[in-house]
């Protein structure tokens, strides 16, 4: 189901709701505004494998320009809208973007980025801005008739750039209807028990790839979108009982801040609606998770994927209580943990983490072959990077991502387990590990802490912090320095700017100086 099919549910019923202010785009309304983008792009000359890009905060226009580009067999790659100019001008020259949808709030930032690309030939701005046509007089102008060929695009996400330069994953387009049901749309039919009718709440920002792809797979079950602006703990309960939330998507990080708060807080709201509460995108400690489950139920699922979509896991809450730490099992075709030289290792023995599935071999790293090739291996099998182990029962647990392993000592150190820890001290509100040089052992451990409100960070805190980790982890695990900062560089999806850290802090080191 897509726009084009809104009369199978009703045209005045809600596609898209902003749940701070109650603000609704209807079945009708997103129907008629992505064909009328649609129509502008047609008239631009794009067709079938072009490429559009969007750069703009939660708006309720947001669900539509996606739409207008997957029903026009578009590529369309939404930016983090946080981006510098330079790094949104890169983001638009790498996928080469005819056209930019962008917000009057970020339309400065778009005019600049614009410099030098000579393949962009639009800038829409909502709201209007100065250097960009009109969203609403463009779509206003438009035709209201169906473009003559309406067959499926697909979303060009680019990778955080936690560890490098941004990188662009795109897939072959296949022909077929763009309200068919694929992806995680499948999954939350599937898996997730989506269904027509369904209220999907969407607490984290749409560029990023799992709220993009629940958004698109919710339309095309025919559900409801609740967007929130920006997450904030209590608004993000209040919307579960304002709205009859049945269907949520999270990342840890948003956990902990619902957790802390007050308990006459966080016991205040009715969350009886809400059936299936879903995360993924980052690692979630232990301690953190059992928490969720004792307070909202065995309703909390987890999956393990990524943009590059080789394959999948997933797991519910008594599983994973059975299982603690685990990520669940391969939802479609094989895991294989794979050595440094390509070999399967043993069940519970660490190593890469590659699918083999019917997905495995279609993705590429945009512009770079090199990238692409690293990330498959001679069975054809894909990798995300990822490090970890598979049990007897094929659930598969993480160690960490590759890029981030410590070497110390010649031991391999996975700062995932240290920051597990230490991000449930009550000191913490948030922590980031990595490694630094060291004369003797090549690398050591460090950690950066961002302390919890309402408490002062000092060198006795970093010895109680430091003698903690060594409570619960082996020592040559745990931080040998740390220190501390105001706030971590950290994605609104839960990712952390680790490459940033790790350079910010040397940075301060004497010898860098």
């Amino acid at each position: 189901m897509y726009p084009g099919d809104a009369a199978v549910i009703g045209l005045d019923e809600p596609a898209v709701v902003m749940t701070a202010t109650g603000a609704t785009r209807t079945w009708g309304e997103l129907d008629d505004r992505s064909n009328r983008l649609a129509q502008y792009w047609y008239s631009l000359g794009l067709r079938p494998g072009d490429h559009v890009a969007l750069f703009m905060e939660n708006v309720i226009e947001f669900p539509e320009v996606c739409w207008a580009a997957d029903r026009s067999g578009l590529y369309f790659t939404p930016i983090n809208s946080h981006l510098t100019a330079a790094e949104v001008n890169y983001i638009l020259g790498d996928c080469g973007a005819v056209s930019l949808v962008t917000t009057s709030t970020k339309a400065e930032i778009a005019v600049e980025a614009s410099a030098g690309l000579t393949k962009l030939k639009s800038i829409l701005a909502i709201g209007g801005a100065s250097g960009c046509l009109d969203y609403d007089a463009t779509l206003a102008a438009s035709s209201n008739h169906k473009i003559e060929l309406e067959t499926a695009g697909a979303p060009m996400m680019y990778s955080s750039g936690t560890t490098g330069v941004p990188k662009g994953v795109i897939r072959p387009l296949v022909e077929r209807s763009p309200g068919e049901v694929v992806g995680i749309g499948l999954a939350l039919k599937m898996a997730f028990g989506g269904h027509q009718g369904m209220r999907y709440l969407s607490p984290a920002p749409m560029y990023h790839s799992a709220p993009l792809t629940f958004l698109l797979g919710t339309h095309r079950l025919g559900g409801t979108v609740y967007v929130m602006d920006r997450f904030d703990a209590e608004a993000a309960l209040r919307a579960i009982e304002t709205y009859q939330i049945t269907h949520s998507q999270w990342v840890p990080t948003m956990f902990s801040r619902m957790l802390k708060l007050p308990d006459d807080v966080r016991n205040s709201f009715d969350l009886s609606s809400h059936k299936f509460a879903v995360h993924g995108a980052a690692p979630c400690p232990v301690p953190l998770k059992r928490q969720m489950i004792e307070w909202w139920g065995p309703n909390i699922w987890e999956y393990y994927a990524g943009t590059e979509g080789p394959g999948s896991t997933v797991v519910n809450s008594e599983d994973w209580l059975r299982k603690p730490g685990t990520v669940g099992q391969c939802a479609g075709g094989v895991i294989h943990i794979l050595d440094e030289e390509g070999n399967e290792v043993p069940v519970g023995e660490s190593g890469t983490i590659f699918f083999e599935s019917p997905t495995a071999s279609g993705f590429r790293y945009h512009g770079d072959d090199s990238k692409t090739q690293s990330a498959k291996s001679a069975h054809g099998w894909a990798t995300m990077g990822d490090v970890g182990y598979v049990d007897d029962e094929g659930f598969l647990f993480l160690t960490d991502r590759k890029s981030f392993m410590i070497i110390s000592g010649g031991v391999n150190i996975y700062p995932q387990e240290a920051e597990n820890v230490l991000t449930m001290h009550p000191s913490v509100a948030d922590v980031g590990v990595f490694g630094i040089p060291h004369e003797d052992m090549g690398e050591s451990v460090h950690a950066v802490v961002q302390v919890a409100e309402g408490i002062e960070a000092s060198p006795a805190l970093a010895d109680v912090l430091m003698e903690y980790c060594r409570g619960q982890l082996a020592k040559i695990k745990c931080p040998t320095s740390l220190s501390f900062q105001t706030e971590l560089p950290r994605l609104a999806t839960g990712k952390l700017y680790k490459k940033q850290m790790r350079d910010e802090y040397l940075a301060t080191l004497p010898s860098s100086k």
